[in-house]
């Protein structure tokens, strides 16, 4: 019951300090960048392709004409014509009672309208839902728990982190924030107030410190800065009509991804030991430490291994243009695109490889006997 009401009552704690965030950075008033007026994106459904783009060698040149039936908004109902490009990135190639988000235009009276893409919102919503439902079949409540810490994850980032960054926190700052407050409501969510949850809460913050405090240093050594990234024009402009630190983005984002991977050593780390210690109570702080870096280590290659190929998975057009141009050593080794990549893979296994010695340590002398020290018996 106590364990119960602890942990309730620490969640209680980050879900009041959620929404006095929350209501701090709500009600903002964002600066128009665009002109949208009138414009719509509305669900509809093509009734008829009146004129098709598809050539004898089965290509698809210019645009098509079709009729669409919209499904939603003021003009709900409404049979309009519309027309559907077929770019790589918008527009779609309809069939009669394809289901399609159309951009609708009123002027003077008359509806203007064009095919944004196909409406894949009900798909996407199905994956979810199937995901939801594994994750529970194999997890059960634990499983439910860690989708309760995934959703509470992605309203902090949305509800908290960009709002804050749009009102000129330091990206940095709100990214911590997030970390610490995501970290200690799914690590309590799922295992509650426990030697074991603390463990894994304090490696996980200090893993993802360190990650933070090596890209910081790897971008003043290597002249790398949140100014060099792709698409710096836009953000610069961004910049200028908003109060965003766009220079801090790159080292937030950093942060951000590494906390999964981050979180995900120090749960096991602190799993590991807890579970060694229920099993043979008798575990001396230096024989749990021991252990926790004999499984550390084998969970650093694997781990450090997945951050990187996941940054390398978000660069691979690069890499195609690298190889398919036969760019020069020393080009490759001294590209801008090349250089965040290593940082932010680097970073992050950094901080997934120390995680390991901090989390290990911490559940050790949590968990661990100490002569003359009894254990702390309310955190579980």
């Amino acid at each position: 019951m106590k364990k119960t009401i602890l942990k309730w009552g620490c969640l209680a704690v980050a879900g009041i300090l959620f929404f006095i965030l929350f209501f701090s950075f709500r009600g903002i008033q964002k600066t128009e960048l665009m002109e949208n007026g009138g414009r719509t994106f509305e669900k509809a459904e093509v009734l008829e392709v009146m004129q098709d783009n598809e050539t004898e060698s089965g290509n698809f040149v210019g645009n098509q004409i079709v009729e669409l039936k919209l499904l939603s908004g003021e003009f709900k109902g409404s049979m309009v014509e519309a027309t559907s490009s077929s770019s790589y990135l918008f527009g779609a190639h309809c069939e009669k009672g394809m289901k399609v988000v159309a951009i609708v235009n009123e002027s003077n009276g008359e509806l203007v309208a064009s095919v944004y893409s196909q409406n894949r919102g009900p798909v996407l919503w199905i994956l979810i839902g199937i995901f939801i439902a594994v994750v529970f079949l194999i997890g059960g409540k634990k499983g439910l728990a860690s989708i309760g810490g995934l959703l509470f994850t992605m309203l902090c980032i949305f509800l908290l982190f960009l709002p804050m960054i749009y009102k000129g926190i330091s990206p940095i700052f709100a990214a911590i924030v997030v970390v610490v407050l995501t970290t200690v409501v799914t690590m309590i969510l799922i295992d509650g107030v426990s030697r074991k949850s603390v463990t894994a809460i304090l490696g996980t913050i200090l893993g993802v410190v360190v990650a933070a405090v090596f890209a910081l240093l790897f971008g003043k050594a290597a002249g790398i800065s949140g100014y060099n990234v792709s698409d710096i024009e836009e953000l610069v402009y961004l910049a200028e009509k908003t109060d965003i630190r766009i220079g801090e983005l790159l080292f937030a984002g950093i942060l951000i991804a590494a906390l999964g991977a981050v979180m995900d050593v120090g749960m096991s780390i602190a799993s590991t030991l807890n579970e060694l210690q229920e099993k043979k109570e008798i575990m001396s702080v230096k024989e749990l430490f021991a252990s926790g870096m004999n499984v550390g280590r084998d969970m650093m290659g694997t781990m450090s291994n997945t951050l990187i190929l996941a940054f390398t998975g978000g660069s691979l057009n690069t890499l195609v243009f690298i190889y398919a141009y036969d760019y020069p050593y020393l080009q490759i080794i001294n590209m801008y695109s090349i250089g965040i990549e290593l940082m932010q893979g680097l970073s992050a296994s950094m901080g997934v490889v120390l995680t390991v010695p901090f989390t290990s340590l911490i559940g050790a002398w949590l968990l661990g006997k100490r002569k003359g020290v009894k254990t702390v018996k309310f955190l579980g």
